[in-house]
C-alpha cells in the first residue's frame, strides 16, 4: 500500500472516495503526474467528474510534457491510483476543500505509456515480484529554506543560521516544519523525525518507509507539500543539491530492503554482520552499476558540486557497516529493519527513476551472484589517492557530462528505463550540459574580466 494512504485503513475504493468527497465537501480534484525529470504536473477537474476520472477517461496532451510523446502521438490518458487520493489540508475551509490523485499515463488503448516514469518503476517492481521479492524503500530528503523578495521570488538569503539539531530560537524553520508535518500527517504520512540539518537554512523531515512505488509517490508529494507550505510563510524551499558554496548540500539517502514472504531477506543471524548472501550480492550490484546510473540519481550539473570530499556527501565507491564517508552504508538496526543505504542520490532526482535503477542494480547483483568487495571502515575522505588506490576505491563521475557518458556506455540504464525514457533522458541531459558548458558564469567574470 502506498505510504500516503496509510491513514485510510485499507485500500481505497470508489465508494469510499465518494464518501470522503461528500463529507469533506471536495469540489475540485487535481490529477497529478510527473514529467521525465520528476517535476509535478496536474490538471484540475470538478468532483462531479469523479467517476470519469476513476475510469481513466481524462485525456491530456503528452507532447507538451518534457520527455513525453511526440506531437503526432500526443493523446494520453491519466489513470489515477485510488490509494493516492488525499484531501489537501491547506484548502479546507467551511463547506469547501480540494483533493488530489497521483496518476500514471496510459496510451489510448489503455496500455501503460512507456514514457511515464511511474510506469518505469512499476515494471521494476513487477520484475522483482516475479522473483518473489517486494521492495521496501525509505528515502531521506533534505531541503533548504531561503527568503523571498517583495515579489515572491527566491533570494540567496538563508532563512536561518542554525546548525545540526539546533532548536528555536536559532532554528527559525521550526514553525514551518511543524506545519509541513501537520499537512503531511493529514494526507496519511507517518512522520518519524523532523529537525534542522547540518547547514544553515537546511532541514529534514523523515517519513516512514513504504513499498517502492508508495515511497516514490510519497517523495513526490513531500516535495510539493514542503514547497507549498514554505510559500505560505513567504519562503522558498529548494531541493537543489548544492545551492550554497562552502556548506553541506542536500542529499536523498535511499534505504532499500528486499522482502520475501514477509521476511527481510537482507537479514541473516548466522553472519558476523547479520547480513545475508542476498544483501552482499545486492551491495555488489550497486557497486558494479553505480557509475552507470549516477546520471539518474544525481541528474543536475549542480549535483556534482555536492559530490565532493568534505561535506558528508560520498564521492568514492565503497561500502561499510557504519562509515558515513562510504557510498553505501548499512545502518545499525537489524531484523526487519535491515537495509542498505545508498548515500549519493540527491533530492532533485526523479524518485521513480531513482528507485527503479537502484533496485534494478541490486537485482542484477543478486541474479549474477556478484561478490561484494571488502568493506572500508576508515575515513575515505582523508585518505591519499595512493591509499585509495591500494583499497581499489573508484570515484563516482565528477560531472554530469561524465555521468551521462557512463549511462550511455552501461547496460543498466537502458534496460531499466526502456528505450523511450532512456533516449529522451540522455538527450535532455546532454542539452543541459551543453547549455552549462557554453554559458559564461559569474565565477569566470570575477576571475578573468579585470585580470585579462
Amino acid at each position: 500500500m502506498s505510504q500516503i494512504s496509510q491513514a485510510n485503513s485499507g485500500t481505497l475504493t470508489l465508494e469510499k472516495i465518494k464518501e470522503i468527497v461528500e463529507q469533506k465537501n471536495v469540489e475540485l480534484l487535481h490529477l497529478q503526474f510527473v514529467d521525465i525529470e520528476g517535476i509535478l504536473k496536474h490538471v484540475t477537474v470538478t468532483s462531479a467528474q469523479l467517476e470519469d476520472v476513476v475510469e481513466g477517461k481524462m485525456m491530456f496532451d503528452g507532447s507538451s510534457i518534457t520527455g513525453f510523446s511526440p506531437i503526432n502521438k500526443s493523446d494520453l490518458y491519466l489513470q489515477p491510483d485510488l490509494n493516492t487520493f488525499a484531501v489537501l489540508p491547506w484548502t479546507v475551509e467551511e463547506g469547501y476543500s480540494e483533493a488530489r490523485f497521483l496518476c500514471s499515463a496510459a496510451n489510448p488503448d489503455g496500455t501503460p505509456y512507456e514514457g511515464d516514469t511511474r510506469n518505469v518503476l512499476k515494471k521494476v517492481v513487477e520484475q522483482a515480484g516475479e522473483k518473489g521479492y517486494t521492495i521496501s524503500v525509505g528515502p531521506e530528503l533534505e531541503f533548504f529554506l531561503f527568503k523571498t523578495d517583495d515579489n515572491g521570488n527566491p533570494t540567496m538569503a538563508l532563512h536561518d543560521n542554525a546548525g545540526y539539531f539546533e532548536p528555536s530560537p536559532k532554528d527559525f524553520g521550526e514553525r514551518v516544519r511543524l506545519e509541513i508535518y501537520r499537512a503531511l500527517k493529514a494526507m496519511g504520512f507517518t512522520i518519524e523525525a523532523s529537525h534542522h540539518e547540518v547547514a544553515e537554512g537546511q532541514h529534514e523531515i523523515n517519513f516512514k518507509y513504504a513499498d517502492a512505488l508508495g515511497a516514490a509517490d510519497s517523495s513526490t508529494t513531500y516535495k510539493w507539500v514542503v514547497k507549498t507550505i514554505a510559500a505560505k510563510y513567504g519562503l522558498h524551499a529548494t531541493f537543489m543539491p548544492k545551492p550554497v558554496f562552502g556548506i553541506n548540500g542536500s542529499g536523498m539517502h535511499v534505504n532499500m530492503s528486499f522482502f520475501k514472504d514477509g521476511q527481510n531477506v537482507f537479514f541473516d543471524t548466522a553472519d558476523s554482520r547479520q547480513l545475508s548472501q542476498t544483501a552482499y550480492q545486492f551491495i555488489a550490484g550497486l557497486i558494479e552499476n553505480v557509475k552507470s546510473f549516477t546520471a539518474v540519481t544525481n541528474p543536475l550539473v549542480n549535483s556534482y558540486k555536492r559530490l565532493v570530499p568534505g561535506y558528508e556527501a560520498p564521492c568514492y565507491i565503497a561500502w561499510s557497516a557504519s562509515n558515513r564517508s562510504a557510498l553505501i552504508r548499512i545502518p545499525a538496526k537489524r531484523g526487519l529493519a535491515t537495509r542498505v543505504e545508498l548515500r549519493c542520490p540527491d533530492p532533485s532526482a526523479n524518485p521513480y527513476l531513482t528507485f527503479a535503477v537502484i533496485a534494478a542494480a541490486g537485482l542484477d547483483g543478486v541474479e549474477k551472484g556478484l561478490t561484494a568487495p571488502a568493506p572500508v571502515d576508515e575515513d575515505i575522505f582523508h585518505m591519499t589517492d595512493a591509499v585509495r588506490a591500494e583499497y581499489g576505491i573508484d570515484n563516482l563521475p565528477g560531472s554530469l557530462e561524465t555521468a551521462v557518458a557512463e549511462l550511455e556506455n552501461g547496460t543498466i540504464g537502458r534496460a531499466t528505463l526502456g528505450e523511450h525514457v532512456f533516449n529522451e533522458y540522455v538527450a535532455l541531459k546532454k542539452g543541459e550540459w551543453d547549455s552549462y558548458r557554453t554559458a559564461v558564469h559569474t565565477w569566470e567574470i570575477e576571475k578573468y574580466h579585470a585580470k585579462f
